[in-house]
């Protein structure tokens, strides 16, 4: 094999240049999302975290600034449960181009009662599927900008075991936080894979790749006061666990490389190495209901008709999108 042909082993810890890329991360002050705007920091990219609270964005970029030598970091307003305001976030980015985009933002209720946006969907159905739906219809003029954009979507393990009642995608009937929970980051898996399958269809040159985390906890996450500390305490008891689950930081780790690798295409599923819980990011085989076309398709006309826009409608590869 030349020289020319080789490709290195994937290394979470030597992450290939990006400088010239602009990468736009949802939830990027906090949790996983913090991670992955770190780490791509550390490519020479320019990263943008889309938060809906500019003073955690700014100390989420103070903290990547201290730590990455020269970080293009930089923040913008971005709140997925308010879908007319998801239309400025296009301006606001004041870039020509997106190279990628990683949906990471999410809420996660553990208690009732059941609450909406202003939308008047229920609040995880509505921020982490509806809003990202929404959100990628109006960056993909950017997104079509660039050479071969990604859109990444950060489902959820908690999703493999659950199923959606298309009759009752909020809950309405029968809510349940969890249960709730796990169905929305289903329908964001779900929206990434069809919206690979509509992209091919145009001869668009984004791809769309879904990954999850696997079990990522707070306690074996490194610290990063003020927005993540973890006690000596903490890192005790949480030892035996990280036979089995690992910290944000690693949960992170999918969704860097679906941004960054090559390799990797549009359609593909992307999680932790070990049990799909913890360990390098590798290629997972879709799960089986996630290859369900027909539901994919019921669920996009659903978001399509709650949201008002579409991100696939986009045009063939005569009318702008060949190189």
């Amino acid at each position: 094999m030349s020289s020319a042909s080789f490709t290195p082993p994937w290394n979470v810890r030597r992450l290939p240049r990006a400088d010239g890329s602009v990468f736009l991360v949802t939830g990027g002050n906090a949790g996983i999302g913090y991670f992955v705007a770190e780490q791509l920091s550390a490519t020479g990219a320019t990263v943008v975290l889309g938060s809906r609270e500019p003073a955690k964005a700014d100390v989420a970029m103070a903290s990547i600034r201290a730590r990455v030598a020269g970080a293009r970091v930089r923040a913008v307003r971005l709140d997925l449960a308010d879908l007319s305001s998801l239309r400025p976030v296009v301006e606001s980015l004041g870039v020509d181009r997106l190279d990628a985009v990683v949906h990471n933002a999410g809420v996660a209720l553990d208690d009732p009662p059941r609450r909406e946006t202003g939308d008047g969907h229920e609040l995880m159905f509505g921020t982490n599927h509806l809003g990202h739906f929404a959100l990628t219809a109006r960056l993909m003029p950017l997104l079509s900008a660039a050479p071969a954009a990604r859109v990444v979507t950060v489902g959820s393990f908690a999703a493999k075991s659950e199923r959606l009642d298309l009759d009752d995608l909020q809950s309405g009937n029968d809510y349940r936080p969890k249960r709730s929970y796990g169905r929305s980051k289903l329908a964001q898996m779900y929206f990434g894979f069809e919206l690979d399958r509509r992209l091919r269809a145009v001869g668009s040159r984004v791809a769309s790749v879904v990954v999850h985390p696997g079990g990522a906890l707070d306690s074996l996450t490194p610290s990063r006061p003020p927005i993540q500390v973890r006690t000596a305490g903490a890192r005790l008891s949480a030892a035996p666990a990280a036979l089995l689950v690992q910290g944000k930081h690693a949960g992170a780790w999918p969704a860097v490389r679906a941004v960054l690798d090559p390799a990797v295409d549009g359609g593909q599923l992307w999680g932790p190495r070990v049990f799909g819980l913890r360990g390098e990011p590798r290629r997972e085989r879709v799960w089986n209901h996630l290859a369900d076309v027909s539901v994919a398709a019921r669920l996009w006309d659903t978001s399509r008709d709650l949201t008002g826009v579409d991100p696939g409608d986009l045009p063939g590869p005569s009318e702008g999108h060949m190189p």
